[in-house]
């Protein structure tokens, strides 16, 4: 019985993306966008990765994804990271989770960069006020 439900999360910076895979025919949405039409494709490219990867069991499932706080390519990030989780955790196969993990870049882990905190006399974590000699 294939017909179960895997819930996966994944995450970038302050955006956060929960993906919902079930048996289906290889449909996939972003809060409720079709993939094909997501855009900017560069955002959309991203998204896709995991699925290029393993079309043959992309195909199989469907999976919905919402995704929220952050910014385009921050969600792309959490997106695709939440997509390969879904699609690792719904076939449970450890040859395609090292796949990814090859490919990577983050697939599978969460990217948990985030921005330095700011200093004093600085505009940022790094710039600082400029100093004059005359």
């Amino acid at each position: 019985d294939m017909s179960e439900v895997v819930n996966t999360s994944g995450k970038r910076k302050t955006a956060v993306a929960r993906a919902v895979a079930r048996e289906g025919t290889g449909k996939v949405r972003i809060n409720s966008v079709p993939l094909d039409i997501v855009t900017p494709e560069l955002a959309r490219l991203k998204m896709a990765e995991p699925l290029t990867l393993v079309p043959e069991k992309a195909a199989k499932i469907d999976i919905d994804v919402s995704v929220a706080g952050g910014g385009v390519m921050g969600q792309a990030e959490a997106t695709r990271t939440a997509i390969a989780k879904a699609i690792v955790e719904y076939y449970k196969d450890e040859e395609m989770e090292l796949a990814f993990k090859h490919f990577d870049r983050s697939l599978l882990i969460s990217d948990i960069r985030r921005k330095l905190p700011k200093k004093p006399l600085g505009r940022g974590a790094r710039k600082k006020r400029q100093k004059s000699y005359r």
